[in-house]
């Protein structure tokens, strides 16, 4: 859609509606609105001013309500976030492992810029690195889908740098999850669906209590279990209709749905159980004992690529579809104390957090093992991953009346944290020679545990000088062990100029450390006809190819935004954002050491080096590494309006529109070392991957209709353009685009009775899917026997490759 359209749309819609919102100003009440600023809650993000209310916020802050997260179809956390805020995308497809642990991004950067809380507490990340390219590549942030949503009150999603607030990861914004603190009643909650064109099936079923274990105490308790079933929407693999293996392996025909036997394009199967407690004991008037726990399993599966019957013969006389497996655990503790000492409000805490990850291969084998010996397993442990952290913070604020319009809240904090990260070899089988087909064993070169340890201190003034100008001053010094300091602050301010309108602004400079996993993690990635081994960047191997090491990115944030409350019933928020990243942390492009359009000398003695061995029978072999290659700029606008109506007998309705422009460009390619002249660190490939693989525009808007017992909720999403250029070999580029599409999703509640509740509803109502991949570069793949031809649908889609999601939900309340 072109900007100028949207404009015009939005001015039409908030006329036409505004028109039958002053017909009753007293529908500013209406109950759950799709997305609203929630006047009235009082917020805890971005700021350290206790009781300040979201309207008054000097930075832009939105905050979704637990009914709006669950009014999303699927029980998906990350689903729920990205279908309510147009700023906030979620990966719908990922290779290798990272199709096992999906992530999700904020203003269009790394899903490591945005931090997440749970109740103002750091969270922990995943421990399964996204590994290979794409625009989600290097996550390991925070697995969001281990937070069941039943457990949620509300969250509060902060659009602007915070690093000088909270450190590291929050160059994009802050997402503070704040959990039910219910002490009695309770909800249960069973959920069912499916894609329309077959695969996806789901079934969630989660509950909520809360209880007073004993008088001043809450105790919140929550629980889900969740089964998600596999999809396909891939294409036909070349390799099964070449001529040539046609005839060489007449068994290949007998393989379930053959020619459609490559079903590595869709959804991987998961079974998730989730459960998490929130406790709060106020012993004192002025003194809380509280605690905050979660714990999550997933056992998953997903297809990889098809191997031909000559991989295997005596095994798999038909041909093989390996499948990669995780088991996954999640676990989180956090305790502290709130009490009040000579006037300061002080609050300690400690906050563990750990993530397991076993990584196997099943429906497969080792080639060169069975050559060797005549014997291999079928199923393999392929490794472990570990990530841990430990957080301590003593934080304390106090309010000073120094003769201002209202007094001066000064607070300041420490924090004391440790990092750890492991991987952990996989079984002998897995890790010989070549290794286990479509999943190598992690070797005893890649295995390695590693640790870091940071100490920070920051100190934050916020007050009003005089009536109407609010300002807030922040300042942030941390020490790595690993890479030494940063100094980080912010200024934030607002002017109210009347009840109807004010002026916010801020000013910050952020940093994020990269993560353990991007540093330390080794691996051999493999296809039937491709093997390339992820460098660690502080591996041996990786001086060979010149890089040394990561050091962090660091930002610049710039925001400008307005307030307008035209009406008691209306409010409309509009801010501008600059976003400059140095020296960001990226993932390479294919470095070829054989099969490119290029090949360097220096890749192959890297591979060497870092002990690998690879497949003698693939075409294509390389490296791809982490490293600061590119300094970005992120320029953007976002903007949101709600209008609560009420339409007397016809009922009440909240419209809403959310709208985001945000354009990524990368100003500066660090120079590729010498030795890998004339190939560069970052490929045609790995720079749309950056710049335009998220549409630059996307809008939501809502229309949440209350009639009696009836409940309507219908949301349009808009999505710009998106585009990535992809090469068979490196040497010829052609560019995939996904035009412009409006996305609709409706559900229909019907209240039986103060208890029982129903919904139905769809998630892409009228079953769209994006543009295919670029014909010619699906033709240069397929003469080239290349089995990515199986991805016949662009991979990087903003509202996923599976097309329509029919359910239906019954909810309980007690």
């Amino acid at each position: 859609m072109h900007k100028a359209t949207l404009k015009i749309g939005v001015a039409a819609v908030l006329s036409t509606l505004a028109f039958g919102a002053f017909a009753d100003d007293d529908a500013a009440a209406a109950a759950d609105p799709v997305v609203t600023p929630n006047v009235g809650a009082v917020i805890v993000t971005g700021t350290r001013t206790s009781g300040l209310k979201v309207e008054n916020s000097a930075s832009p802050i939105q905050v979704l309500d637990s009914a709006s997260l669950q009014r999303t179809g699927q029980p998906d956390l990350i689903q729920a976030l990205a279908q309510n805020l147009p700023s906030f995308t979620a990966q719908a497809f990922g290779g290798d492992t990272a199709n096992l642990t999906l992530s999700a991004r904020l203003r269009g950067l790394s899903p490591n810029n945005t931090l997440v809380l749970i109740n103002g507490k750091r969270r922990h990340g995943t421990s399964n690195l996204a590994v290979l390219g794409g625009p989600y590549q290097g996550g390991a942030a925070a697995d969001l889908n281990f937070i069941p949503v039943a457990a949620i009150d509300h969250i509060e999603v902060l659009q602007d740098g915070a690093a000088a607030q909270y450190g590291s990861d929050a160059i994009a914004g802050v997402v503070n999850i704040i959990l039910k603190s219910n002490t009695h009643g309770g909800t249960a909650s069973v959920n069912g669906g499916g894609y329309v064109d077959g695969g996806g099936r789901t079934l969630d079923g989660s509950a909520n209590i809360g209880v007073e274990p004993f008088s001043d105490a809450f105790l919140s308790l929550t629980a889900e279990s969740k089964y998600h079933g596999y999809s396909d929407r891939g294409g036909i693999d070349p390799r099964v209709i070449n001529p040539a293996n046609m005839a060489a392996y007449p068994g290949m025909f007998q393989e379930p749905g053959y020619p459609h036997v490559n079903r590595i394009s869709g959804d991987a199967q998961y079974h998730l159980n989730i459960f998490a407690a929130n406790f709060g004991w106020d012993f004192s008037p002025d003194s809380q004992l509280y605690a905050i726990a979660t714990a999550g399993r997933k056992e998953a599966r997903a297809f990889e690529n098809y191997r031909l019957p000559s991989r295997l013969p005596k095994i798999y006389p038909t041909g093989f579809s390996p499948k990669e497996t995780i088991r996954e655990e999640d676990t989180a503790l956090t305790v502290g104390v709130k009490s009040k000492l000579a006037g300061w409000n002080v609050d300690l805490s400690s906050t563990y957090g750990r993530d397991k990850s076993r990584i196997g291969v099943e429906d497969s084998g080792n080639v060169s093992l069975f050559n060797d010996t005549g014997y291999t397993p079928t199923v393999f442990k392929a490794g472990t991953f570990i990530a841990s952290q430990l957080t301590t913070t003593l934080e304390a604020g106090k309010e000073f009346d120094i003769g201002w319009a209202k007094p001066l809240n000064i607070a300041a904090g420490a924090e004391h944290r440790i990092d750890k990260y492991e991987i952990q070899a996989g079984d002998p089988a897995s890790r010989y020679k070549e290794g286990s087909q479509s999943y190598p064993g992690f070797s005893l070169t890649d295995a390695g545990s590693h640790r870091r340890t940071n100490q920070a201190a920051y100190i934050d003034f916020a007050g009003n000088p005089i009536t109407d100008l609010t300002v807030d001053l922040a300042g942030r010094y941390e020490h790595f062990s690993d890479f030494g300091n940063a100094k980080v602050g912010k200024i934030t301010s607002r002017y109210d100029f009347s009840p109807a309108a004010a002026l916010r602004g801020t000013f910050s400079n952020g940093f994020r450390a990269p993560t353990l996993a991007e540093s330390y993690y080794s691996a051999t990635n493999v296809g039937p006809t491709s093997a390339f081994v992820q460098l660690a960047p502080n591996s041996a191997g990786a001086k060979l190819v010149g890089v040394d090491g990561l050091k962090p990115e660091r930002s610049t944030n710039i925001s400008l935004g307005m307030v307008l409350n035209p009406a008691s019933n209306v409010q409309m928020t509009l801010d501008v954002y600059q976003i400059k990243i140095r020296d960001r942390i990226v993932g390479s492009g294919a470095l070829y050491g054989s099969g490119g359009a290029v090949n360097s000398p220096a890749v192959i003695a890297a591979i060497k080096a870092n002990g690998n061995v690879l497949d003698s029978t693939v075409s294509q072999t390389g490296i791809n590494i982490f490293s600061n290659a590119v300094n970005t700029r992120s320029r953007g606008l976002e903007f949101v309006t709600t209008i609560n109506s009420n339409y007397g007998s016809a009922g009440k309705v909240d419209w809403s529109i959310a709208a985001n422009y945000n354009k990524v460009e990368v100003t500066k390619i660090n120079q590729a070392p010498s030795q890998l002249l004339p190939q560069t660190l970052l490929d045609k490939t790995a720079i749309s991957d950056l710049e335009t693989a998220s549409p630059r525009m996307r809008a939501n808007l809502g229309a949440l209709w209350k009639i009696g017992n009836w409940t309507v909720n219908l949301r349009e999403a808009i999505y710009g353009k998106s585009s990535e250029w992809g090469s068979e070999d490196g040497s010829v580029y052609h560019k995939t685009e996904i035009k412009a599409t409006a996305i609709t999703d409706l559900e229909v509640g019907y209240k039986i009775s103060n208890a029982w509740s129903v919904a139905v509803g769809a998630n892409n109502l009228f079953n769209k899917y994006p543009d295919g991949v670029n014909p010619a570069l699906l033709a240069d793949q397929r003469a080239a026997g290349d089995n990515a031809a199986v991805h016949v649908l662009a991979t990087f889609s903003p509202f996923g490759i599976n097309g329509g999601y029919y359910y239906a939900r019954a909810n309980y309340k007690f």
